[in-house]
């Protein structure tokens, strides 16, 4: 039996998956988690075969919580469900220690069948984030210029472009005025811009947001 450890802040989506899940005989949905901070205290005290991470969640979000368990939980297999597209952070993830990266737009058959593929310690990446992976190893130099950005500055970029104030963006993502408008700075200084406006015709450019987010 493949147990599974549930991560996403509505409780909704959570009931969803559960319920598609148990129409498989050979997994089972052992916990659920709310935000990163649960995640982490239910993975110290209980074994999961698969974890199904967010990425946005409340205080600290999925990449920093991959990130957080790889150090302590490297076995640990992880799956990102995320409603954003691959081009946006699918690499990101991967990179950062996730087997497999679905949106939420995903049907069910294809989840299970991620979830059987990593279980048996395989990766379930689309040819588009395998190519992706490989283009990631050339040069830095040929790389669009949003792919050398950290992840907290990538974060921003995209909080940016859909239109947040610096203010938005430090309530959402707790942290000061003053830390987010360094960021900022620093953001625009390495992408080689002078304004918001800028970034977020970028950020279009290379379907990093969309008019729907």
């Amino acid at each position: 039996m493949i147990k599974i450890l549930v991560a996403d802040d509505h409780k909704m989506f959570r009931k969803g998956l559960k319920k598609v899940l148990e129409y498989a005989q050979d997994m089972v949905v052992a916990d659920e988690a709310g935000n990163g901070h649960e995640v982490l205290e239910k993975v110290s005290n209980k074994e999961y075969d698969i974890l199904l991470l967010d990425i946005a969640m409340p205080g600290m979000n999925g990449l920093e919580t991959l990130k957080l368990l790889k150090s302590q939980k490297p076995k640990l297999r992880v799956i990102v469900v995320s409603m954003y597209p691959e081009k946006q952070y699918a690499v990101r993830t991967i990179k950062a220690g996730a087997s497999g990266y679905l949106t939420k737009e995903s049907d069910s058959e294809e989840l299970i069948k991620a979830i059987k593929k990593v279980s048996g310690g395989g990766r379930y990446i689309s040819s588009s984030i395998a190519e992706s992976l490989l283009f990631d190893l050339g040069p830095e130099s040929e790389r669009p210029p949003h792919e050398n950005l950290s992840d907290r500055e990538y974060q921003i970029l995209c909080l940016i472009s859909r239109g947040k104030t610096v203010s938005e963006i430090a309530e959402n993502l707790t942290l000061s005025v003053k830390t987010v408008s360094t960021y900022r700075c620093r953001i625009l200084d390495k992408m080689r811009m002078k304004s918001n406006a800028e970034l977020t015709n970028y950020a279009v450019k290379y379907q990093l947001i969309s008019f729907t987010d």
